[in-house]
């Protein structure tokens, strides 16, 4: 059996994505199976296995006979049939987990700490979102080449690729993959921009891996080869794994601040819209250079599980969670303490849609956990559970209201 005082979040979510891909080896099977039944006594275990559950590509919830199916689809597997050794009998054991992976895959439950007061009752949406429903967002975005052209990417193949550049490919997963860096007679650009309401990855010319949020921008060179830096410029939010080369750090421009690395994993929010500039620090060392005369140059070195600050001219240094923070790249929301207008920006740039407030709303502060593959309405449903706050959706915009 597990120990609840020490699992591994990693192997967890592996074992869950592997289960749900249904290539999941037998002894990690297993291995999963006991998991789940530590899960039912070890609230912060059951939680993270939600969470990742969850954050599955699921369009539409479970129904209760959708879930009474389900039930019955775990119970007929095959591989409960079979006796593990040196377990409790069979019959008890696997009962047990069918119940538990129901409640996995019951939808995402948000639940909101306002006050320490816990609503459990349900609550109706207006019919006017139901009828005006949102899909969440998808991986898509535009490229621009050094020559001007445009490339949709979420609809280009290698084919329309390779007419403007012969060494830019799509992979199988549908991230853009640049050929080894070579040194180019002139130095030309790329842009890849995602959308409100997109997001995608991007493999550079030196190997760094790129994750840009929805409503970012980056632009980077077609090839490293001969620069003294690989300097590329963001605006809104990325997670880069750079690749390492003690010869040419990696250097992250925005309007703000520059982040300089030889090799590192880290995270940077820098959407214009917000008031601060967050670098948060996974994997590696990085230093964060705040803008400024060269004469009062400030800058500060991070450590991996802090995060520095720019706001109103002043850069600090935090702990965070970095689970909150990577969320959106993992398929999910996590919401820390936050205020419903800093959430409601969030949901505009995944949806695609304009938020607008009418009358006296109070600006509540949240905790809680929803994937991001939810339609807009069962995420909005939610919020209504805390009474004090509703929505009108109209088109693609979103009123909020007392």
């Amino acid at each position: 059996m597990t120990s609840k005082k020490n699992f591994d979040k990693s192997r967890v979510r592996g074992l869950l994505l592997a289960y749900t891909g249904n290539n999941i080896p037998y002894a990690d099977y297993n291995e999963l199976m006991d998991y789940i039944q530590e899960a039912k006594h070890d609230a912060e275990l059951y939680v993270f296995m939600e969470q990742v559950w969850n954050a599955q590509p699921v369009l539409q919830p479970f129904t209760d006979l959708e879930s009474k199916v389900l039930y019955q689809q775990i119970l007929s597997d095959k591989r409960f049939k079979e006796k593990p050794k040196n377990k409790v009998p069979v019959y008890k054991m696997w009962y047990g987990i069918a119940a538990s992976l129901v409640l996995l895959t019951i939808a995402a439950t948000l639940v909101y700490n306002y006050k320490g007061f816990f609503k459990e009752e349900e609550a109706l949406l207006s019919k006017n979102v139901i009828k005006n429903d949102i899909p969440p967002g998808s991986p898509k975005a535009i490229l621009t080449l050094g020559d001007g052209s445009r490339v949709e990417l979420s609809q280009a193949g290698n084919d329309s690729l390779m007419k403007n550049s012969d060494h830019i490919t799509k992979a199988a997963d549908g991230q853009l993959v640049y050929g080894h860096s070579v040194k180019m007679a002139s130095l030309r650009y790329n842009t890849i921009e995602t959308p409100r309401g997109g997001q995608y990855q991007v493999i550079l010319p030196d190997g760094t891996k790129v994750w840009l949020n929805n409503a970012s921008r980056l632009k980077y060179p077609e090839g490293f080869a001969g620069q003294h830096k690989r300097m590329v410029e963001l605006t809104g939010e990325a997670y880069f794994e750079v690749a390492h080369n003690k010869k040419q750090p990696f250097v992250v421009k925005t309007d703000k601040q520059d982040v300089e690395v030889l090799g590192t994993h880290f995270n940077i929010n820098s959407y214009t819209e917000e008031n601060e500039t967050m670098t948060t620090l996974l994997e590696g060392a990085v230093k964060v250079i705040k803008k400024q005369d060269k004469d009062q140059q400030q800058s500060l070195t991070l450590v991996p599980g802090q995060q520095s600050v720019l706001m109103a001219g002043v850069l600090s240094v935090r702990a965070v969670d970095l689970e909150a923070v990577m969320a959106w790249k993992n398929g999910y929301f996590i919401f820390k303490d936050e205020s419903l207008r800093s959430i409601m920006r969030k949901i505009s740039r995944w949806y695609d849609v304009d938020v607008t407030y009418a009358g006296n709303v109070p600006d509540k502060s949240y905790e809680g956990t929803i994937s991001r593959f939810k339609n807009v309405s069962e995420l909005l449903r939610k919020f209504e559970l805390t009474e004090g706050v509703h929505f009108k959706v109209e088109g693609r915009r979103i009123t909020v209201m007392p």
